[in-house]
């Protein structure tokens, strides 16, 4: 019985890890012209982590960050040359200037935190 129970337990966390990395997609916000995007950094994802932004577009990326583990003290953007620390229920602004197409990353500096910018 003991090895059913183990078994079944062990059979959940695999489906759940497979949903977490592969099946789940956060949802994605659109910026407009001179948008404020407001990013809730908790419980190990940015939310939202998904944004969509449209070619020659200033918007300005607001991170709020609730978690207090050290992962979540940084935020990169190392394509654009961005590396900002976050203090806990402080917000930061990060303001971003006409950006060319293409995707730009952002994550924590042990990456466990991640994000993605798409200009289109």
């Amino acid at each position: 019985m003991n090895l059913l129970v183990i078994n079944i337990i062990g059979l959940a966390l695999i489906a759940l890890i497979i949903y977490w990395f592969w099946i789940y997609k956060p949802k994605n916000v659109q910026a407009k012209d001179q948008d404020v995007i407001k990013i809730i950094v908790e419980d190990g994802v940015y939310q939202p982590a998904h944004i969509s932004v449209p070619v020659d577009t200033e918007i300005s990326l607001e991170f709020l960050r609730k978690d207090e583990t050290p992962c979540a003290e940084m935020v990169i953007f190392p394509e654009l040359d961005i590396s900002e620390s976050l203090q806990v229920n402080k917000t930061k602004s990060i303001k971003l200037k006409k950006l060319e197409k293409g995707n730009y990353q952002f994550h924590c500096q042990m990456q466990m935190y991640k994000g993605e910018l798409v200009v289109e």
